[in-house]
């Protein structure tokens, strides 16, 4: 049984994509996505909730940080990308919302990363981004692929992994909590 939802939310800058439940995309399948910039040129976002079995020692030479690696999104998975909460303390940052900034000197971060015994709480490293041309995003919304939402640095850093697309579905509340329910596999409801 399928419920009725209205999202009266638009795509922005710091706004949460969560995709519905069965998105016919293996790359967004219960993901839930920071939108990072969304403007007349196009969308820019990483998805929050899916670690790759590697870590940053994995992929940069020289480095022995065991930070873990996220996969941001399908688009040119050979670039790395970086949310943090560590605000001006990382050189030409930008803010997202409070408390998440994007991006800024990576070099700063990977030394800070190196001499960390565990992984940092406060950073997220992703390969790929999720992107979107001019009004690609809007299309999706509007077909219902995407429920928006407002992001939290709680949410971004502090929520396990596993539980993001749920959480984000339940603090949303009405018809998207029970939405939060659905199984993978509508079969075995």
């Amino acid at each position: 049984m399928a419920f009725e939802v209205t999202n009266d939310q638009q795509p922005a800058a710091g706004k949460l994509l969560i995709s519905e439940p069965f998105i016919n995309d293996n790359n967004f399948e219960r993901t839930v996505i920071l939108l990072c910039e969304h403007n007349e040129n196009g969308s820019f976002g990483l998805v929050l909730n899916q670690e790759m079995p590697l870590t940053l020692s994995d992929v940069i030479e020289s480095n022995y940080s065991e930070q873990p690696i996220f996969t941001g999104g399908p688009v040119e998975q050979n670039t790395l990308h970086f949310l943090h909460r560590l605000g001006s303390e990382v050189a030409q940052t930008v803010k997202v919302i409070e408390d998440v900034y994007w991006g800024g000197n990576f070099d700063y971060v990977k030394t800070m990363l190196n001499f960390q015994n565990q992984p940092h709480r406060d950073v997220r490293l992703f390969v790929g981004y999720s992107g979107w041309e001019p009004g690609q995003l809007q299309d999706e919304v509007n077909r219902n692929s995407w429920y928006i939402s407002d992001a939290d640095a709680a949410l971004v850093f502090d929520t396990p992994i596993k539980n993001v697309w749920r959480e984000t579905l339940r603090r949303m509340g009405g018809n998207y909590r029970v939405i939060s329910n659905y199984p993978t596999d509508p079969r075995l409801n």
